[in-house]
């Protein structure tokens, strides 16, 4: 990744300002800061017009947010089906978008015949070596970043629940990460040129679950397991998350030689039936979103911000646990930019302010 020589406070005013003026979109602004900004898409929203022009327009990076995963990659423990994915990868390279992909293992969206089946530890150690390789083997070349293993701790820092963790019989439930581990050198094995990714929630800040993940990924560091950075969701919670202690797991995380993606942003409010916030509100989403785009820009290592989504009209918030909340992406329903978009506009605009 190259990133902009100049040091701002370096360089002539007059300049940075006639800079600035010109970048009218995120993906002019990320492109002259050296950095991806992203969104996750949906391949069968590609044919809405104005859904894909602004895709193409504001981002220089993608990811499938479905597409590529168990559940719509893998229909049968025979098959594959990557109809979805190279929907997306096709729509990318046309308009010169880099693919980052999600996910190869996680104990969720799985089909019923594996997260129901019977299969022997042996079995089991066969058919995620198969997935892994097939996969990554189909997009070498096309997906330049993946998420290997998507949310493989709980809330303690201890393994997650999964068809390869504790399942009877796999003989992996004593051993820890083992699995993660696994599938991280599969991984490398299969696809050398791919960066690969842990990918966590929760676990953005400073508390028990990023301690867990830091301890774990400076063990994979030290033994050299092929691990080249974290993926920091960011489903933020509340308005005041202290960003302060996202900037600081960020440094001890790029400390270790890993590079940071910020992967699932977003910002839920408070709505009306309609799906409305108060312009007070969104004010204060608009300043987070600021916050997060600063702690990603003072470090050098933090080379990627994607959001989860980019319209309100297309969210997972509100259909799953957030109740009365949505209004938490960077377009609403119409696709006009909100408060959060010029934020995020002007930080990125305002280039790299490194700290170290």
């Amino acid at each position: 990744m190259q990133f902009r020589s100049c040091i701002w406070i370096a360089c002539p005013l007059v300049a940075f300002v006639a800079l600035a003026s010109t970048l009218e979109t995120l993906r002019e602004a990320a492109n002259a800061s050296g950095i991806l900004i992203g969104t996750a898409v949906r391949p069968y929203l590609l044919s809405e017009a104005a859904y894909s022009a602004t895709l193409a327009h504001e981002f220089n990076m993608v990811e499938p947010e479905d597409a590529l995963k168990w559940w719509t990659i893998r229909p049968t423990a025979e098959s594959f089906d990557f109809k979805q994915g190279d929907e997306i990868v096709s729509f990318a390279e046309a308009h010169g978008i880099k693919v980052r992909g999600h996910c190869l293992v996680w104990d969720h969206n799985n089909p019923k015949w594996l997260a129901e089946g019977h299969f022997s530890p042996a079995q089991l150690s066969q058919l995620l070596h198969e997935h892994i390789t097939t996969v990554m083997k189909h997009y070498a070349g096309h997906v330049f970043a993946w998420d290997v293993v998507n949310e493989g701790l709980d809330e303690k820092g201890t393994p997650r629940d999964s068809p390869w963790y504790n399942r009877p019989g796999i003989g992996l439930s004593d051993q820890g990460t083992a699995y993660i581990e696994q599938a991280f050198r599969w991984a490398h094995e299969a696809d050398p040129k791919a960066l690969l990714f842990y990918n966590e929630a929760e676990g953005d800040n400073l508390n028990r679950k990023s301690d867990a993940i830091y301890t774990m990924v400076r063990d994979f560091k030290n033994r050299g397991i092929p691990i080249d950075g974290i993926g920091l969701q960011l489903h933020l919670p509340r308005l005041d998350y202290d960003t302060g202690a996202v900037a600081a797991n960020i440094e001890r995380l790029t400390r270790l030689g890993l590079q940071v993606h910020i992967t699932e942003l977003d910002v839920a409010l408070p709505v009306d039936s309609q799906g409305g916030a108060r312009a007070e509100d969104l004010q204060r989403q608009a300043d987070a979103y600021q916050r997060v785009v600063r702690a990603c820009l003072q470090n050098p290592g933090c080379t990627a911000i994607q959001t989860w989504g980019f319209t309100d009209k297309y969210s997972w918030i509100g259909s799953h646990s957030h109740g009365a909340q949505g209004a938490g992406l960077l377009f609403d329903r119409a696709y006009k930019p909100k408060p959060a978009y010029d934020a995020m506009l002007k930080e990125l605009a305002a280039g790299r302010t490194l700290t170290h």
